[in-house]
């Protein structure tokens, strides 16, 4: 009997010719899509990408940890199968919680155009640190990534909620969708970079 995963791998390895591009990076673009719906993420694959329906179809499905032994039989050679191999989002992001990986990939590109930095697993969430932890991010429900952030006087805004002292953060927010990581969130995580600097 045929083996599913080797098919799937062979189309997933012909869309990485045809676009150029890992499925990675193409998880990544559609995260940064700001697109939830199937069919609309499908849709803009075809159009962006110039897929058929049936490539663009599996790049969509193939995601989270049902599919981490078909990315990772990309070949070690794969950005796909370094992000389920040995990735400690890949324990974080389970369950319910998987649809919120293309956001955490979304905050986590933004945050990458800031400079160099340090990123340091927890069982939860994602430590980032310069000379010191200047955010945290991680899931905060099935819906929601939560962003902590240590910046010391940020001017108050119904999206920052200003933490006790002595935790691990100064403020935490929560999003739910890649349009968030706006101007606001994107100078409220500077200010924290350029503090732990």
């Amino acid at each position: 009997m045929a083996d599913p995963n080797a098919a799937t791998q062979t189309q997933l390895r012909n869309i990485q010719s045809k676009t150029g591009k890992s499925i990675a990076e193409l998880h990544a673009a559609l995260a940064a899509s700001g697109l939830a719906r199937h069919g609309d993420r499908r849709s803009w694959l075809m159009e962006h990408f110039k897929l058929g329906y049936g490539d663009a179809n599996a790049v969509v499905t193939v995601q989270g940890p049902t599919y981490a032994a078909v990315l990772a039989g990309l070949g070690a050679d794969s950005p796909s199968a370094a992000n389920v191999e040995g990735d400690p989002l890949a324990a974080i992001y389970t369950g319910a919680k998987a649809q919120l990986r293309p956001l955490h990939a979304a905050v986590m590109e933004a945050i990458d155009r800031l400079g160099p930095y340090e990123q340091a697993p927890k069982k939860t969430y994602v430590s980032l640190r310069r000379k010191k932890q200047f955010a945290m991010v991680g899931p905060a429900t099935k819906e929601q990534v939560e962003i902590g952030l240590n910046a010391r006087d940020l001017s108050p805004h119904p999206r920052l909620k200003a933490m006790p002292p002595g935790g691990m953060c100064q403020y935490t927010l929560r999003l739910g969708q890649v349009a968030e990581i706006d101007a606001d969130l994107k100078a409220w995580i500077k200010a924290a970079y350029d503090a732990a600097g």
